[in-house]
């Protein structure tokens, strides 16, 4: 199983946030940018503009997570302003059905999000529509979290529908995601890993990712 690494850069350094994506631009598959509004979650993250701002500077492939209400009005300026990929919150979601669809006519890869307390039953009938099932490791909100063990079990789950079922799509993980948990994540099932604080707190930000992804191959291997 092939194992994509994206770098979040909610713990990144927003001062001098450029420097930070460089420095794991070689060893990550996707920039990851975490969106939010202080009302889905308790928390404000990056917004429209500097994900607008990082697709003029040619930073590619960008990962939008959106952690917002009313994803159906904003999901696709988010695609209009640089977005490779977006990937909306089923629980805050109005119509996920006609946002999946819409998102794909604008030609962005979709992603769909649950939190830990969602199970995959309430989105099992869109695993055949989307290009990435978001398996939410922590609470949204903060970056830096403790990972929560038993969501591997919802990671299992849906690697085993989209195996027993031949579905073509990636199961990210997202949240306490380092190096006593990434092989865990990926013998579970998930190909597509966010990784945030255990790469940017590290002195070598890309010796980092690059030890991370080792460990990643090492667990779907295993």
């Amino acid at each position: 199983m092939e194992v994509k690494i994206a770098a979040s850069i909610l713990n990144a350094d927003i001062n001098k946030l450029e420097e930070e994506i460089k420095s794991v631009s070689a060893s990550a598959d996707w920039i990851h940018v975490d969106i939010m509004d202080n009302h889905f979650v308790p928390n404000l993250g990056f917004g429209l503009n500097v994900l607008d701002s990082l697709s003029k500077k040619k930073v590619r492939p960008l990962d939008a997570h959106l952690m917002i209400e009313n994803p159906d009005k904003w999901a696709p300026q988010y695609v209009e302003a640089g977005a490779d990929s977006v990937t909306f919150h089923y629980e805050a979601a109005k119509d996920s059905a006609r946002l999946i669809k819409e998102l794909h006519a604008m030609k962005s890869r979709v992603g769909l999000a649950i939190k830990p307390k969602t199970p995959l039953s309430d989105v099992k009938e869109f695993l055949n529509d989307i290009d990435v099932l978001l398996v939410m490791t922590v609470e949204p909100g903060f970056g830096g979290q403790s990972f929560m063990d038993d969501m591997l079990d919802k990671v299992r789950q849906a690697r085993s529908i989209i195996n027993s079922e031949k579905l073509k799509l990636w199961v990210q993980v997202d949240g306490g995601i380092g190096y006593k948990t990434i092989k865990d994540s990926a013998r579970a099932g998930a190909d597509f890993l966010v990784v945030g604080s255990a790469a940017f707190s590290a002195a070598d930000p890309s010796f980092a990712m690059k030890e991370l992804r080792e460990l990643a191959m090492k667990g779907a291997k295993s």
